[in-house]
């Protein structure tokens, strides 16, 4: 490791014209030699990333969860693309969605992942779940970055108002995350509002487009000062701080790219500029800006839903003739049965990509995917009945040290998700007495 006689600080940044790039973990910025080794440790984060419409378990045979007691890991196919990361890979069986039995629909498949809570049946405004696990942790460990939290999605029925499903609200389907038992928090859809809401810049759809037809790239403005840092640090440093800036330049380029394509469209309907047609595009460049908020600890706390509950999305590319709801409701039918294993197992493939990315960006002595943990999972197991359980639930990262990988972890059954959600508050240092509908805790 490389120790400076003098140190920048953490919260360096480069400025340019309305914009403020923060820097990633840099060697120079640890403390004078005299204090080295006093150097805080790199912060620790949370990520969530949700799959709608239910993740096939044992459907025509075991898809996700291995069959037997608690032991090492064994991938299966579903979760093969985690492959890689098995030593920072743990799976937990026998978990159960908040009421258990007893309720069973998307809303509250989405509402009680995090919550752990039960959704107050209604299509009215008197909505009621409960505070989710990230909003808990953004009190505790986000209020010493710019952003407490950050929320992504994909789709946003927010314009959408009474019951979406019968009996729940369309609020319950728009979020994971909730700030009160009351308030959910709205997710972004759009790369370029999420970019420049990160590094500057924000301003109206007009405003981006505007920017876009003069291609002009937020990263020019400060291009002078980048390379003044760039003469003034370590060479492991400056290799660095060109790799972060080369994947902030190529996100943005991506965005542009986006946007020139959507650009003919913006007279004929009123979709935001930036969001890419292609599915795979739009959650590749989601993770990408999330990998380089935590890189720049803008962040220490996002939730990711990849797809609506309810989703009528389709994916050419794998062939589909129904929508996602629709296969996931597949009768039995062995052909839209073997379609839905496809449709998760090319989710989590994507979600790979961003484990990739976390592990290849270093950061002091370890890498993100090291500081980390990311659930991964959703809100019911068999879509065709909307099952409660077994929830299939992933923790990826090694939190600091906090949480051993390479583990099949099995729960009592029918533990309630809140019971672990508890225990990884408790790594945080966030001491919960309950959360939820949850009676005890599961440790990880």
């Amino acid at each position: 490791m490389f120790i400076t006689n003098r140190s920048l600080p953490r919260r360096t940044v480069l400025k340019g014209l309305g914009s403020v790039i923060a820097l990633p973990f840099l060697e120079s910025m640890l403390p004078a030699r005299a204090n080295a080794q006093n150097a805080a440790s790199p912060p620790l984060r949370f990520g969530a990333v949700y799959v709608p419409n239910g993740i096939p378990i044992p459907h025509p045979e075991p898809q996700w969860i291995q069959p037997g007691p608690a032991g090492p890991l064994e991938l299966l196919r579903i979760l093969q693309p985690l492959e890689p990361f098995r030593d920072q890979l743990t799976v937990v069986g026998n978990l159960s969605r908040a009421g258990r039995d007893g309720v069973t629909d998307h809303a509250v498949s989405s509402a009680g992942w995090l919550t752990g809570a039960v959704a107050k049946q209604t299509e009215a405004e008197d909505i009621r779940v409960g505070v989710s696990l990230d909003q808990i942790l953004a009190r505790h460990i986000g209020q010493d970055t710019p952003l407490p939290s950050l929320e992504y999605a994909t789709e946003d029925f927010a314009g959408y108002i009474g019951g979406c499903v019968p009996g729940y609200s369309c609020v319950y389907m728009n979020t994971i995350s909730w700030a009160s038992e009351t308030e959910g928090l709205p997710m972004e859809i759009n790369p370029r509002v999420a970019f420049e809401r990160l590094f500057g810049r924000a301003g109206s759809a007009e405003d981006r487009l505007r920017r876009m037809h003069e291609d002009r790239s937020i990263l020019d403005s400060i291009s002078a000062e980048a390379r003044s840092l760039q003469r003034s640090v370590s060479p492991v440093d400056r290799n660095r701080l060109d790799d972060y800036l080369s994947n902030l330049r190529e996100i943005e380029r991506r965005i542009q790219r986006v946007e020139a394509g959507n650009s003919s469209d913006v007279a004929t309907f009123d979709a935001p500029v930036g969001i890419p047609r292609e599915f795979e595009a739009h959650m590749n460049v989601m993770f990408d800006l999330i990998a380089v908020a935590w890189q720049a600890d803008l962040t220490r706390v996002t939730t990711f839903m990849t797809g609506r509950e309810a989703s009528q999305r389709t994916y050419p590319g794998l062939g589909m003739t129904f929508t996602h709801h629709d296969t996931s409701h597949h009768g039995r039918n062995g052909e839209k049965m073997e379609k839905h294993a496809q449709i998760c197992t090319y989710f989590t493939s994507l979600y790979a990509r961003f484990l990739e990315t976390l592990r290849n960006s270093p950061e002091g002595d370890g890498n993100l995917l090291d500081h980390s943990l990311i659930a991964y999972g959703t809100g019911m197991s068999d879509g065709q009945a909307h099952d409660s359980y077994p929830l299939p639930l992933s923790l990826a990262g090694g939190l600091g040290g906090r949480i051993a990988g390479g583990r099949f972890l099995v729960a009592p059954e029918w533990t309630t998700i809140g019971n672990l959600w508890i225990d990884v508050a408790g790594h945080y240092g966030v001491e919960l007495e309950s959360l939820g509908e949850s009676d005890g805790r599961f440790e990880v």
